[in-house]
């Protein structure tokens, strides 16, 4: 079995060249960057009691899973992580590695999917921010991911709700309407219920933890954290 969706990973590697670049088709995620970045630190800090102001999160290793060209790997490094980043995509992953020499950071990239990483050590936090809603079967992938985090460990899961609402906003808003993505870039059956998610992820010894909705203002032009779950959520699981 595969969680690798070919067709999506071929979209992604089209526009890999694109990944550090503000204005460019990854536009979007640039700014959902801070917000997400604060999110995940606050509650990594909490959860295991870090103390150091200089480095955040020295020590505590992380697997960031659809890393792209590292948006989210490079800042949790800088933050003291022991980051390894990978993707399905190879053409991703040269970009990330690239990056990362550029800035001196040491950050284990590898082209591969959770289920075909041939890693022995278990992480104490996973990271599948944006990734659920482009793998082939997210049941596989989510089983294949929670083999990979040790007791007690966290996974952050960040996506699109499945209703009406996310249908008008996250397409045809985003890419049909304000172009913020290229059109294709979602697809609205690949979208997954706060419910679902859960009831997959109780199956393989994670708890729901904390779930959260993602709101754009369209006048600060900025992403916060709210109560409204009916587009963009994110939610931190717990390995029982």
């Amino acid at each position: 079995m595969t969680s690798v969706n070919k067709k999506e990973i071929d979209k992604f590697s089209k526009m890999a060249n694109e990944w550090w670049d503000p204005e460019g088709k990854f536009k979007p995620l640039h700014k959902f960057n801070p917000t997400r970045i604060k999110y995940i630190k606050e509650n990594i800090i909490n959860n295991f009691k870090l103390k150091n102001k200089f480095k955040p999160l020295l020590g505590i290793n992380i697997l960031d899973i659809g890393c792209g060209g590292g948006l989210l790997s490079e800042p949790m490094s800088r933050m003291g992580a022991n980051v390894t980043g990978i993707d399905a995509s190879d053409k991703n992953i040269k970009i990330a590695k690239i990056h990362s020499k550029k800035n001196k950071l040491k950050i284990n990239y590898l082209c591969s999917s959770p289920e075909k990483l041939k890693i022995t050590k278990k992480f104490d936090v996973i990271l599948n921010m944006e990734i659920v809603e482009h793998v082939e079967d997210i049941d596989f992938f989510l089983k294949s991911c929670s083999k990979l985090l040790k007791k007690n460990g966290l996974m952050f899961v960040a996506t699109i709700n499945k209703t009406l609402k996310s249908y008008i906003f996250a397409i045809v808003g985003a890419e049909y309407v304000l172009r913020w993505l290229p059109i294709g870039t979602h697809e609205w059956e690949k979208f997954v219920k706060p419910g679902d998610l859960k009831k997959i992820l109780m199956k393989y010894g994670l708890s729901l933890n904390k779930l959260e909705g993602m709101n754009f203002n369209l006048i600060k032009d900025e992403w916060s954290i709210s109560r409204d779950l009916s587009v963009n959520y994110i939610a931190k699981f717990i390995k029982n």
